[in-house]
């Protein structure tokens, strides 16, 4: 009977076991969404693998990225070239964009580096492969390892697949356009989605411990010099000031205190808008408050629902487009009656003056007994034909 109940308990020990570890193999993000976006067949390449959910490594650096699905696969040439395809799926465009710059791409953005087709500013190339981010997937294409850096396998399938994915909104975000000078400082932008992304980036400073990324707050932060400058956007102004009275709160804390040796300086912060802006070992305050000062705030209203003042705005717009018109039509017969006359009056002038220069130079006639005329009034003297001087004489 004991040996019985030992078996027992020894049998429901390793089914426990078996199910605990088959719980904890299962995989933190399946594979079957981003399976989806890699076929068997791309263009000359095949897949030479199944699809395959990432290493725990890979899933614990994504995490922070909302990403969903992620998966990868491996494909060969017809050159013999191995190529490793590894997509993720994120849930908005600017969480994969995040995983872009996280990734080692930044100094790809922008670069002169040979990129993808209609993903300026997406996509680059880096020392084992191509990486890029459309819509909301993340792709990172590396090569085998051994195989000559140059290879272009990688780009080639990159566009392959690139073509067969929804471009989503089909641009950078928007907040990395409002950075100053963003075009040149492309290289050094990250953009984060997460506080803890954030904090890494900047290696955690203790005022980024008062902001809140509740609500969808997002981050770029770029590179001016020896300037860090960060931008966090709220997504509501109610948002905007709860962080704002708390990192206001922070930045007067850390100023009474006497911070420890080796503690990075207390950044300069400002609210713009809706906007959280830091500026990070700075030369001194008033070249921060230069760079911030670069920093506009452009607001845009979005009605979840119908537009409450749709009438009142259909209506402005038939009103300005009326009198534009009309201001158009009476500026455009205006002027051509203006011109009308000025052409009228400078043909007509030289046809005066042609006319006058006519009667001028035309030979004056004198009044002889050669013309005929009529003695109606009985003044004139008849002349007396006796008298007159014949033909012969």
């Amino acid at each position: 009977m004991p040996f019985l109940y030992f078996t027992r308990i020894s049998l429901l020990g390793l089914m426990v076991f078996w199910a605990s570890t088959s719980v904890l193999a299962i995989p933190v993000f399946p594979p079957e969404e981003a399976g989806k976006r890699l076929p068997v067949v791309l263009g000359e390449f095949k897949a030479t693998s199944a699809v395959i959910p990432l290493e725990e490594v890979s899933e614990d650096k994504i995490r922070a990225f909302g990403a969903i699905s992620a998966a990868t696969r491996s494909y060969k040439s017809k050159k013999g070239d191995t190529v490793f395809v590894t997509v993720v799926l994120t849930r908005s465009d600017s969480s994969a964009y995040s995983l872009l710059t996280d990734w080692g791409c930044t100094g790809g953005i922008g670069s002169q580096d040979v990129t993808l087709p209609d993903l300026a500013g997406r996509s680059c190339v880096v020392p084992i492969g191509v990486q890029f981010a459309k819509g909301p997937v993340y792709v990172n294409v590396g090569i085998k390892k051994g195989q000559p850096l140059s290879s272009d396998s990688p780009k080639a399938i990159a566009v392959l697949l690139a073509e067969t994915l929804d471009k989503g909104e089909g641009d950078i975000p928007a907040l990395v356009k409002h950075l100053p000078d963003w075009e040149n400082v492309q290289h050094g932008i990250k953009y984060a989605v997460s506080l803890d992304t954030l904090k890494r980036d900047l290696n955690a400073p203790a005022v980024l411990e008062a902001v809140s990324f509740e609500g969808g707050a997002e981050a770029a932060v770029g590179n001016y010099d020896a300037q860090r400058l960060v931008v966090i956007e709220f997504n509501t102004p109610q948002l905007a000031t709860d962080n704002d009275e708390r990192i206001t709160a922070r930045i007067n804390e850390l100023k009474a205190t006497v911070p420890p040796p080796g503690t990075p300086a207390i950044p300069t912060y400002r609210r713009v808008g809706n906007y959280a802006v830091f500026v990070f070992d700075a030369p001194s305050e008033q070249v921060a408050n230069q760079l911030i000062d670069q920093v506009k705030y452009q607001q845009v209203v979005q009605w979840l629902g119908e537009n409450p003042f749709s009438y009142e705005k259909a209506t402005r717009e038939f009103t300005e487009t009326t009198l534009a018109v009309f201001v158009n039509v009476v500026t455009t017969s205006g002027l051509a009656l203006v011109s009308c006359l000025a052409v009228g009056g400078f043909f007509g002038a030289l046809l005066f003056r042609f006319r006058r220069a006519q009667q001028r130079a035309r030979d004056a006639y004198a009044d002889s007994d050669a013309m005929i005329r009529l003695n109606l009034d009985e003044l004139t003297p008849e002349s007396d034909p006796a008298r007159l001087l014949r033909g012969g004489n």
